[in-house]
């Protein structure tokens, strides 16, 4: 072999770690995306249920209703992962119900309450839209052959989506 066919070889390889170098970094800035998608959202979420609970103790809700978006609220706030589709589909239920039949709101408190529910709902759409879209680009760049090949991904979790996630809040 001569010096010159040596040295196109080095540079090859060079060339070829770099591109693993970089893929390995770009993945590893999309789990990040993720899980910092999914701490806004997780923590929108529990906001969410705080104002569940302020609204289950003022008088919007009759004592029926209160019980339910106080149990759905407590329910969400302490699930774990696993069961936080089922418990945030619940809460979601149970804020539409109340929404629809309460319709005798006169008080600046409560409407405040139920404009600051409206307001967490506006971000929360936006919030699993973003969660959504981070996770479908790390699932899409993990699918790559050369990403499962060399194991760029290490032993970082594939990033999921949760069923409530697809619900109209």
């Amino acid at each position: 072999m001569t010096t010159t066919t040596i040295l196109i070889l080095l540079f090859v390889v060079a060339i070829f770690a770099w591109y693993l170098s970089f893929l390995a970094t770009r993945l590893d800035r999309l789990h990040h995306r993720v899980e910092t998608s999914w701490a806004n959202l997780d923590s929108l979420l529990q906001r969410r249920a705080a104002i569940a609970i302020e609204i289950a103790r003022s008088d919007i809700a009759d004592p029926a209703s209160s019980l339910l978006l106080t149990f759905a609220a407590h329910q969400a706030r302490e699930a774990s992962v696993k069961d936080r589709s089922q418990a945030e589909t619940g809460l979601s239920g149970a804020l539409g119900i109340l929404l629809e039949t309460s319709t005798h709101i006169q008080s600046a408190i409560e409407q405040d309450l139920l404009r600051e529910l409206a307001d967490i709902t506006e971000k929360i759409r936006v919030a699993v839209s973003l969660h959504v879209e981070s996770v479908n680009r790390t699932q899409l760049i993990r699918s790559r052959w050369i990403i499962r090949f060399f194991r760029l991904a290490g032993r970082a979790p594939l990033p999921v989506t949760y069923e409530f996630e697809s619900d109209v809040l």
